[in-house]
């Protein structure tokens, strides 16, 4: 199965498989296509403006699902047939062990929760010290965190972590002042002061977790081959708690071998990157991968909020190779909690995939780096599309019901006793030809799902792995039947982001939830998805009003819209997602046969979970009270403030007043901005500790003593953010 990398990179062999995924691909979508037009041509002799504008439409939706069909097939194929030889994992032969060079692991984080942020970086550098290749790689937590108490317990977490695993000089911690481009900006910011130290990069999220041996045989792959700029893994998504992210990542578990392989089959050597969990090389990154600025303002001109898949084709144009590496395993990430979660994130990258529309023609990428950025496009626009293609069908059988005479609202079985015709969606149609296209899409829609399934089921440890066969089957079939009633409600999130798109009304930067404490509550849900069920009603009484039947039709629709709050509640409720546990349901492998990484991480956080919780009226400030009261944080935080300049007279006075007021009145009477100015103030904070002990306690604001009292009965265990 070892390949050599001079056999990989055969552009010959690599040409002959794109010209049979893309033939494939046309021949499916010309055939519904034609079919399509024919049944609009039979009805009534002639195609009206309105069965052109649906035509079109069709084209565009059915070549994606035909695309995505067409990937999971050839995936199928691969997969029955024993495996793909053309991957760049099979260029490193079993059992070698090739030399490897200086390579930075660096996280970007965002006022994410430090205790996960820290406890998976110490389970990366635990994995890859067992390794024993430890001595090649350096860690990097890259901060934008712009809250006070983020800052602090940051730089505590940092600390303690290095004197527990000896990090000191491997794992750096570096606080941004400026949060300029977002995470673009933040690697960025490292690549031009430390970049130039390291041949190779691994970017993480904040979520991320890798095996020491997924990144040692990364780090390979690179040294191995040259000639490539980036190997991207495809992270599994794992510690879903709630039903909504045991779902996504029962899918994804599931699922994704499929399409991965057949990515693979047409992508080769033009592989995408997606912006973490893979390996870069860092001098050519730095050389050709800095990013345009688009025309017009933000959202949809200005500064790229998406900056992954530019990246790759900016590699690719200056001729380095860019692989996936889906067959790698020990590489993770973390999916949001509920529906509303991932509506949000999905509408940050709405904003950033639309920008792509800029780049489509851009001179010198290549023609599968276009195809990357117009899929990206069309994973959010074909939302509106479709709901404009449904919309457009209701017209169209309004205006049939009419033009044949019947009174709307006659029976759909009163209609075809008379014209011996069927109907897809309201649509009459010769009854044999509309259900081979209406069979047909349902197949391209669902095939991947069960042929999944079915390579699961031919395996039985594998099908043990998802909680054995009969769960497998009764997992996928709830899988199914939910990501039905999802798919309207996503299809509406997705049409309103892009509208607010184009109107020009971005997204700004916030934390990504990933943990499933609290799921959605009733008022949360009823303000965001009562427009759905508004929506949903009005359609479907239209619907009705119309013909009967076709509201059957469309009650699968409709249900998801309808019925969203019940839904959006239920699917982000924690016990409904344990109590599918319990049952055996929407099992992973990664459940049931947990990785040593994930073992830890999750032993590691409820060790931290477990120590005393600050008092609730300490807790908002926490991290300043114990940068200000804690002589170890106080030294440690000073320690890492950057040297100024000499000040003016009106900033010594500004920073004095500041002083006074936090020490008198608390935090409470200060605004975040000025906390944070404090913060980042040697001089006040030296001045904070010393004037906080020496002074009387009747000169101090109460939250100040009871601070104090609080850390004389915590000082045993000091409560930071590994300790609470």
């Amino acid at each position: 199965m070892t390949i050599t990398p001079h056999e990989l990179n055969a552009p010959r062999k690599i040409a002959r498989r794109r010209r049979v995924f893309f033939t494939l691909v046309f021949m499916i979508t010309g055939a519904a296509t034609w079919l399509m037009a024919d049944l609009f041509w039979r009805f009534d002799g002639r195609l009206t403006p309105l069965e052109c504008a649906m035509l079109v439409l069709f084209v565009i939706l059915f070549a994606q699902i035909a695309l995505g069909f067409v990937t999971a097939l050839t995936g199928f194929v691969i997969s029955i047939r024993g495996g793909d030889r053309r991957q760049i994992a099979n260029t490193i032969a079993p059992g070698e062990s090739p030399q490897l060079a200086g390579t930075a692991v660096v996280m970007p984080v965002f006022n994410e929760d430090v205790s996960r942020v820290f406890e998976g970086l110490r389970v990366v550098f635990r994995s890859l010290q067992e390794t024993g290749r430890l001595e090649h790689f350096d860690f990097f937590i890259l901060s934008d965190s712009n809250q006070p108490n983020q800052l602090v317990q940051e730089e505590v977490a940092w600390v303690e972590l290095c004197k527990q695993v000896g990090g000191f000089g491997k794992i750096f911690y570096r606080k941004r002042r400026q949060q300029i481009n977002k995470k673009a900006g933040n690697v960025a910011d490292f690549l031009r002061r430390w970049g130039r130290k390291y041949r190779y990069m691994v970017v993480l999220d904040a979520d991320s977790i890798m095996s020491g041996d997924a990144l040692v045989k990364l780090v390979a792959m690179m040294e191995k081959n040259p000639g490539v700029g980036i190997i991207q893994t495809a992270p599994r998504l794992v510690n879903g708690e709630t039903l909504y992210a045991r779902l996504q990542q029962f899918a994804n578990r599931l699922y994704s071998p499929l399409f991965l392989a057949g990515l693979n089959f047409w992508q080769q050597d033009t592989g995408n990157y997606w912006g973490h969990n893979a390996v870069i090389r860092v001098q050519p990154f730095i050389e050709h991968c800095g990013l345009p600025e688009l025309p017009g303002h933000e959202p949809f001109g200005g500064r790229i909020l998406s900056h992954d898949f530019v990246e790759a084709a900016l590699m690719r144009k200056a001729g380095w190779q860019v692989w996936l590496a889906g067959d790698i395993e020990g590489t993770y990430e973390e999916g949001p909690p509920t529906l509303i979660d991932s509506a949000k994130r999905d509408r940050r990258w709405c904003q950033g995939n639309m920008q792509h529309s800029w780049l489509l023609l851009a001179k010198g990428f290549r023609p599968v780096n276009r195809l990357h950025l117009l899929m990206g496009v069309m994973a959010y626009v074909s939302s509106p599309l479709w709901l404009l293609f449904m919309m457009l069908g209701t017209v169209y059988a309004f205006g049939v019901a009419n033009s044949h005479g019947r009174a709307v609202g006659e029976s759909f079985a009163g209609a075809l006793a008379t014209h011996g015709d069927a109907s897809v969606f309201g649509m009459p149609m010769q009854a044999t030809e509309a259900l081979t296209l209406f069979l047909l899409t349902m197949v391209m829609l669902f095939a991947s799902k069960f042929m999944s399934v079915f390579l699961t089921l031919k395996n039985r440890d594998a099908a043990e792995s998802f909680g054995g066969r009969k769960n497998l089957v009764a997992s996928t079939l709830l899988e199914v039947a939910l990501s039905v009633f999802l798919a309207p409600v996503n299809m509406l999130f997705h049409s309103k982001f892009v509208v607010y798109t184009l109107l020009g009304k971005g997204v700004s930067w916030v934390t990504q939830k990933r943990g499933g404490d609290d799921g959605t509550d009733w008022r949360e849900a009823i303000i965001t998805h009562a427009p759905h069920i508004a929506f949903g009603l009005a359609w479907g009484a239209l619907a009705f009003y119309i013909r009967p039947v076709f509201f059957w039709w469309l009650s699968p629709v409709l249900a998801g819209m309808v019925f969203s709050i019940p839904i959006s509640i239920g699917l982000g409720k924690l016990r409904f997602g344990r109590a599918a546990a319990e049952a055996g349901l929407i099992l992973t492998p990664e459940e049931t046969r947990p990785p040593y990484e994930l073992r830890r991480l999750r032993l590691n956080l409820e060790e931290c979970y477990k120590q005393m919780r600050p008092l609730d009226v300490l807790r908002a400030d926490y991290g300043l009270l114990q940068a200000v009261l804690d002589p170890y944080v106080n030294a440690v935080h000073v320690s890492m403030l950057r040297q100024k300049e000499t000040s003016s007279e009106e900033a010594r006075e500004y920073f004095a007043h500041l002083r006074d007021r936090l020490l008198l009145d608390g935090p409470g009477a200060l605004a975040q901005k000025e906390k944070m100015s404090l913060l980042h103030d040697a001089e006040s904070m030296i001045w904070l500790h010393r004037e906080l002990w020496r002074r009387p306690a009747r000169d101090l604001a109460e939250w100040w003593r009871l601070a104090v009292r609080q850390y004389n009965v915590l000082t045993t265990t000091p409560v930071t953010a590994l300790y609470r």
